[in-house]
């Protein structure tokens, strides 16, 4: 994808989630999602907490590094305490201070060159990367609000940015679970909402993923499962990994149920 463009996605992306809660009541900002325990609003407060994290990699490293220095080692505990002072705002507030934090993290990423490498939880990254992993952030906790209220999505090919972050981080799901990550090289094949095909990997590679790239952005997100998705593995680590990916390092979770979603509104 075009590093270029990615901030020009990223905005573009989080307008979308913003148009999801934009003029729901405060009923609707308190419906569960289909993540456990979280509500709307925890979605966007999530968000909200993420791209000040962002923001501050970007526009202040050695600030960012103090801060993740001072994090305990218990993942939920960290993420309970970064929503916390969003969580204790009214929808109206909410609402108001997550679209500040997007704003200053847009503007952070826009102002740099796309290969600059910043800090972030897990690793560095290039800029660009950083602003491929908001987009799936956006992705992921867009999808959760939109099962929340019922609505069904409609992607553009500014998934290929989350595509393309997911085949980097493809031993992300090995970690997160302390497996040994294998010695191999996957061959991804996926259909964009364009048509365009997008690949990664060796053409002749034994362990070969194909299929929509929105159906493997919901599967990396953990947001379907796979026996709910148009997605084919061939060779045993190929099919394996579809069990197990994620591109994101935290824990898990339990993913979603087989057949969970009659109706796909993804």
């Amino acid at each position: 994808m075009n590093a270029s463009g990615v901030v020009r996605d990223l905005v573009a992306e989080g307008d979308e989630v913003d148009g999801l809660v934009r003029g729901l009541d405060t009923a609707q900002w308190r419906l569960p999602t289909p993540a456990p325990g979280w509500t709307v609003a925890h979605q966007i407060a999530h968000l909200a907490a993420t791209f000040r994290m962002a923001a501050l990699a970007v526009a202040d490293p050695d600030r960012f590094t103090a801060m993740t220095a001072r994090l305990g080692a218990d993942f939920d505990a960290n993420v309970a305490h970064a929503l916390a002072e969003f969580l204790a705002e009214p929808p109206d507030v909410l609402l108001t201070r997550w679209r500040a934090e997007r704003a200053r993290a847009e503007q952070a990423l826009a102002a740099v060159p796309p290969d600059r490498v910043v800090p972030w939880l897990v690793r560095p990254l290039p800029a660009a990367v950083l602003a491929s992993a908001g987009l799936m952030e956006l992705f992921g906790h867009g999808q959760d609000i939109a099962d929340a209220l019922g609505v069904r999505r409609e992607h553009t090919d500014r998934i290929g940015h989350l595509v393309a972050f997911a085949v980097r981080t493809w031993d992300f799901g090995y970690q997160a679970r302390g497996l040994t990550t294998p010695d191999v090289e996957f061959r991804f094949e996926l259909t964009a909402p364009s048509g365009a095909v997008w690949t990664f990997g060796p053409a002749g590679g034994d362990n070969r993923i194909s299929g929509p790239a929105v159906d493997f952005c919901l599967l990396v997100t953990r947001r379907r499962h796979r026996d709910d998705l148009d997605l084919t593995a061939t060779g045993a680590e190929a099919d394996r990994w579809l069990d197990i990916a994620q591109a994101y390092r935290g824990p898990a979770g339990a993913g979603r149920r087989p057949g969970q979603f009659a109706t796909r509104v993804g």
